[in-house]
């Protein structure tokens, strides 16, 4: 199973040339600092109440970004909300993780990497995709959910909310009339699919990441 943070990168990535779609740094850091912070929610390993994001279970899950995370808040002395570390996370370590992310997709044969000459003096790199069919079927079920009434599984619930918390529906689907989808995607924003705790945490991130990269106050 693919962690969050492959599949937004999977669903920002295109297809032909290995480019990511053209958003904000602060964007793309808030929203893997999100998806990691997601990822050990549904592991059970981190939860969250109003006044803090606490460890639950510091077991490692056998992911090593997820698993320098967890190490991460769990050394930290207690008492950080999640805004706090959402910002960390985006600030310190979103490089490192979109790296590694990166890493294990071109590990698994799912895209490939290739550097390339802009302008005769810089490099770039690029992702160019090898197996299409992992991230068609990332934008088809993500697609069949926001064009459904059906009750969706609660990671794409999660990942849809995430996603949109970013303001990146538009840049993954492109030609869509996001705002006519708009009343789906907040009813899936307010499914309690995966329990009151989970769903709080998952809440939380979201409204954190929104936050954050609204510019309101912590």
């Amino acid at each position: 199973m693919l962690t969050f943070t492959e599949e937004i990168l999977l669903l920002l990535l295109d297809d032909e040339d290995g480019s990511f779609a053209p958003i904000p740094k602060s964007t793309l850091s808030c929203a893997i600092a999100g998806a990691v912070l997601m990822d050990l929610a549904f592991a059970n390993r981190i939860d969250t109440d109003p006044e803090a994001l606490v460890v639950s279970d510091p077991t490692p899950t056998g992911t090593p970004m997820l698993d320098t995370t967890l190490a991460k808040i769990a050394a930290h002395e207690p008492g950080s909300d999640t805004r706090t570390w959402i910002r960390v996370l985006s600030v310190e370590d979103s490089p490192g993780i979109r790296e590694q992310a990166l890493e294990s997709l071109v590990a698994r044969g799912i895209v490939t990497r290739r550097e390339e000459r802009v302008l005769w003096a810089f490099r770039a790199r690029r992702y160019p995709t090898i197996d299409g069919n992992v991230e068609q079927e990332v934008k088809l079920r993500i697609g069949e959910v926001l064009h459904s009434d059906e009750i969706p599984h609660p990671r794409d619930v999660a990942l849809i909310g995430l996603v949109d918390a970013c303001d990146l529906l538009r840049d993954i689907f492109p030609g869509t009339d996001i705002e006519r989808l708009r009343p789906r995607v907040d009813q899936l924003r307010q499914m309690d699919l995966i329990g009151r705790e989970l769903a709080g945490a998952i809440t939380d991130i979201e409204h954190t990441v929104t936050m954050a990269l609204s510019g309101a106050p912590y």
